[in-house]
């Protein structure tokens, strides 16, 4: 490919900047949601809370161990993905000559090999991002692990419950690591359209957003999730 110099257009930094505010925007909202619209990341919160709750009171408690150990398994899954994602990504830097043989195929303008790396760096950003955030909650889910199975078998006793309720903010936590690991990824899909030019970041962002937003706060898991936290209110 023909060195050329680097040139972001004035389109280009702008959707950049959509990309950045709409990553750091739905990751605020979602996290900090208005008080009457809560995100289902916020409304599990109770019900990981009253799963502890009960884990107490469950006798024996193995259900409980498969349960997190299915979390376990989807955070080294997502994890393993990224790892595979960023060797091909890393791949794609070294050797930028397939995307540009895909822009001469669609009759494309000539773009920089810079160019081409940066925009691969991009999406790589985000999925080392990714799988930081899943590496981080699989060894959070760990620590949850080693709670429970401290939490006495006798719920009369005072540290019962506590003990509980801490491995349950734990798990809280996790799970929030684990929510931003997925937008992560969903995000570097979306910036996976800036290979077909500043539209078509713009047009990914504006995607993965709205896509993100309303699994958060339009889904019917989400009114499914309020009509029982509403009938269990006295």
């Amino acid at each position: 490919m023909t060195a050329l110099p680097l040139t972001l257009t004035p389109l280009d930094l702008l959707a950049l900047a959509l990309l950045c505010l709409s990553w750091l925007g739905v990751t605020r909202v979602i996290e900090h949601p208005p008080r009457r619209r809560a995100s289902v990341s916020v409304l599990m919160k109770t019900y990981r809370r009253d799963w502890m709750r009960q884990f107490v009171h469950r006798d024996p408690r193995i259900f409980d161990g498969n349960i997190l150990a299915s979390l376990r398994e989807g955070t080294s899954f997502f994890a393993s993905a990224c790892m595979i994602a960023i060797g091909g990504g890393l791949a794609l830097i070294g050797n930028t000559d397939p995307l540009a043989g895909i822009a001469r195929d669609l009759e494309a303008a000539e773009i920089p090999a810079l160019l081409w790396r940066l925009k691969i760096l991009l999406v790589l950003l985000f999925v080392a991002n990714a799988f930081l955030k899943f590496v981080w909650a699989h060894r959070l889910f760990g620590y949850c692990a080693i709670m429970m199975a401290a939490v006495p078998n006798d719920p009369r006793l005072p540290e019962t419950e506590a003990r509980a309720l801490a491995a349950a903010e734990v798990n809280i936590q996790a799970a929030r690591n684990f929510n931003i690991g997925l937008r992560a990824v969903y995000f570097a899909l979306g910036a996976l359209g800036w290979l077909a030019g500043p539209w078509g970041l713009i047009a990914g962002t504006a995607i993965v957003t709205a896509m993100t937003l309303r699994r958060e706060f339009a889904s019917g898991s989400r009114r499914a999730i309020l009509r029982d936290l509403g009938e269990r209110r006295p």
